[in-house]
């Protein structure tokens, strides 16, 4: 919430939307926003809640009055509303009847709702209109094949990597990087996954990350070495920024001492 804040107050002054240049110039601070925002709900940083589906859905409500607007509704506009759809889609099954957090990996997609992920493909085909690969379409293109998926097994986890290549050559960071780890984990193995992470680029930046810990120790748990994937749990449990977070956290730090695997961890980017 507080990073949508910023993006927009780093526009010095608001839209004239008599001036079709002057608008374009500006749309992607407003497009950034409301991507923040959006993230912030599905998995952001609150002390209240890991997940605060009332941000996803004004998120959701303004790009859609975003899209009503003429110089507005741009191909890069379109893939942000339709990653939004794939994503909230999975809000129903993100935390379950005892309000806890649940991971991509164990959600019961039944509870994904259909008519949202089908409203992310009519997105996605508006969005492909134009010549330009933004980083909207990618990470949407990323939760389309999620969504696609009728479970893990069944995900194209080399179509991942390979979308998540393409991110890290037009917007590349630690967080993707981390993510792409992940995918490679899924195609090739914790111990490639591992190797993965000790090559990101800037991984200091990740330190404060409980999620990039609790990655290190779902692989290491995959491993085999519980010892080594207990104390990941234990740094990314003093990290975890709500109670959600700390039970989930709290849960996997116990398994290790029966090494109990689930795969990954809920506040994985994973698109």
């Amino acid at each position: 919430m507080g990073r949508a804040k910023k993006v927009l107050a780093g526009s010095k002054r608001l839209f004239d939307i008599r001036d079709a240049a002057d608008f374009s110039e500006r749309l992607p601070a407003v497009q950034r926003a409301l991507y923040l925002l959006f993230n912030e709900g599905y998995h952001g940083a609150s002390a209240e809640s890991a997940v605060r589906v009332e941000l996803c859905q004004e998120a959701m409500r303004l790009t859609a009055l975003l899209l009503q607007h003429t110089f507005a509704a741009t191909p890069a506009t379109y893939a942000l509303a339709a990653l939004m759809c794939f994503h909230a889609a999975r809000l129903p099954a993100r935390v379950d009847a005892a309000g806890d957090l649940r991971s991509l990996f164990e959600q019961d997609r039944s509870r994904w709702d259909a008519q949202l992920v089908g409203e992310g493909e009519q997105l996605m085909v508006r969005a492909s209109s134009g010549a330009t690969v933004t980083v909207y379409h990618v990470e949407a293109a990323i939760a389309a094949v999620h969504a696609h998926a009728h479970n893990i097994d069944d995900t194209d986890w080399a179509m991942i990597v390979s979308l998540y290549d393409t991110l890290m050559t037009i917007h590349p960071s630690p967080v993707v990087a981390l993510n792409r780890a992940i995918a490679i984990a899924q195609c090739e193995g914790p111990e490639r996954g591992l190797e993965a992470i000790a090559t990101i680029d800037d991984r200091d930046r990740l330190a404060m990350y409980p999620f990039y810990s609790a990655a290190l120790g779902e692989l290491e748990l995959r491993c085999g070495r519980s010892d080594r994937a207990h104390a990941h749990f234990q740094a990314a449990l003093a990290l975890a920024r709500n109670p959600m977070e700390r039970r989930f956290l709290r849960h996997r730090a116990e398994a290790c001492e029966s090494d109990g695997i689930t795969p990954m961890t809920p506040g994985s980017n994973l698109r």
